[in-house]
């Protein structure tokens, strides 16, 4: 059935695999996420389509769709040029130079699922990556390649390292880029949850009772958009995101009048343009002075995928300890699942 989020199981048990993740056990999702990467690549092992590619046009919701925002923040110049599509059927730019992916964790997504089929029908190449569901059925039906990832029962927000992994193997199989799986197993090796989760804990706090605004350069405005996302999903609360420059042409007008309980979040890398850094100083400053907190998150590692994976971890810890505020589960997500039941009726 369409929408539904875990993979190959019946549903009263799906249900109560859910009820089981409490949140103790989001904590260990976050402490195994480094796991993924490596099984990610090995699941996407073989998998390719070959042909000269005008474009990449990868279709995903939510969760599924926060990989190829990492992909392009790693690889922003990448030839061919890559497209996000969060919608149903194909954008009209979609054509037989395409490579169409579609990206579903629970292979149940409706979007993704009518992308694929219109892909499929118009004779499209195409890549389906999922851990089950229609997807699934339908790229075996046609005996089209396809990534099974490890059905682990998390929620797609908390799979990006089975995604990313994936995603990334298929182009390099398909001679889109060349191979980065030594740099993606060394990062994920350097990578240590534990690092940040007092970090987190404590910031939690600080956002408690507040509404965040996250920031990000343009270089980085996929992590500002995947901690706005952690905030909804996990804290279940609203949570807003932009970039500079952008944001200063338009967004920081609103901070004139002021009305709401604000805190903002500036993802800052010591390797941000210099005019960049400026803007954000000044606009800290500005804020600050009408009363609004302000935070740096100081971007860390040794290389960017370092410091992508190591910022998307400590925003895991942080809607992760302010969800324990709220007290709310972190995993559920019983609002969006009554809404796509309400879809089908």
């Amino acid at each position: 059935m369409l929408g539904v989020r875990t993979c190959n199981a019946p549903e009263a048990h799906n249900k109560l695999y859910a009820r089981s993740l409490t949140i103790s056990n989001m904590r260990e999702v976050i402490l195994n996420f480094p796991k993924q990467f490596k099984e990610g690549l090995e699941a996407a092992k073989g998998v390719k389509v070959k042909g000269k590619f005008s474009k990449i046009i990868v279709c995903g919701m939510g969760g599924s769709a926060l990989p190829s925002n990492i992909l392009l923040t790693y690889l922003p110049d990448l030839k061919p040029p890559l497209y996000i599509h969060r919608n149903y059927g194909l954008p009209s730019g979609a054509d037989k130079k395409s490579l169409i992916i579609a990206v579903s964790y629970s292979g149940n997504t409706e979007e993704t699922i009518s992308a694929y089929e219109e892909a499929v029908e118009k004779g499209f190449k195409t890549i389906a990556i999922s851990c089950g569901g229609k997807l699934k059925e339908l790229a075996e039906k046609k005996n089209l390649p396809q990534v099974i990832i490890p059905s682990t029962g998390i929620q797609p927000r908390c799979a990006t390292g089975y995604l990313f992994s994936a995603l990334l193997k298929t182009l390099s199989n398909s001679g889109v880029i060349e191979d980065k799986s030594e740099e993606v197993l060394e990062m994920a090796e350097n990578l240590n949850p534990l690092n940040f989760e007092a970090q987190g804990k404590n910031l939690a706090k600080k956002l408690t009772d507040k509404i965040p605004i996250i920031y990000a350069s343009n270089s980085f405005k996929s992590l500002a958009r995947i901690w706005k996302i952690k905030f909804n999903e996990n804290s279940k609360i609203m949570a807003f995101w932009n970039y500079f420059p952008e944001l200063n042409h338009n967004e920081m007008a609103g901070i004139t009048n002021l009305k709401g309980n604000f805190h903002i979040l500036i993802i800052r890398d010591k390797d941000d343009q210099p005019r960049i850094s400026k803007r954000m100083e000044l606009f800290a400053d500005l804020a600050k002075e009408k009363g609004v907190e302000v935070d740096f998150i100081e971007l860390e590692g040794k290389n960017i995928l370092e410091k992508i994976f190591n910022n998307l971890i400590l925003s895991d810890w942080v809607s992760y300890y302010l969800a324990q505020e709220y007290k709310v589960d972190p995993v559920s997500l019983e609002i969006i699942e009554e809404f796509k039941k309400k879809l089908k009726e």
